[in-house]
């Protein structure tokens, strides 16, 4: 699992580890013991995020207007491809 340093807390790591996945948590500055993280695998993260952000620019997507999964789908490729084409 890839979090930002909100989510560095040892009982959350543990939670996250318990469950079989592996902790990619950015350690907070203050930390005395420096988790391991892949930086390549965080930046990635970080790109996803700003994707999902730029959907959110649209009021349709952002506020889930459609009822179905199908018209969703459909106004949440519509902005891609509108953000695509900018």
């Amino acid at each position: 699992m890839t979090a930002d340093e909100g989510y560095d807390s040892d009982a959350f790591a543990a939670e996250v580890a318990g469950r079989g996945a592996a902790v990619m948590i950015l350690p907070r500055k203050k930390r005395t013991a420096k988790r391991e993280y892949d930086p390549v695998l965080y930046k990635e993260r970080n790109k996803a995020e700003r994707g999902i952000g730029l959907l959110k620019q649209f009021r349709r997507v952002a506020a889930r207007y459609e009822k179905t999964a199908k018209n969703f789908l459909g106004m949440v490729l519509f902005a891609a491809i509108t953000i695509w084409l900018r």
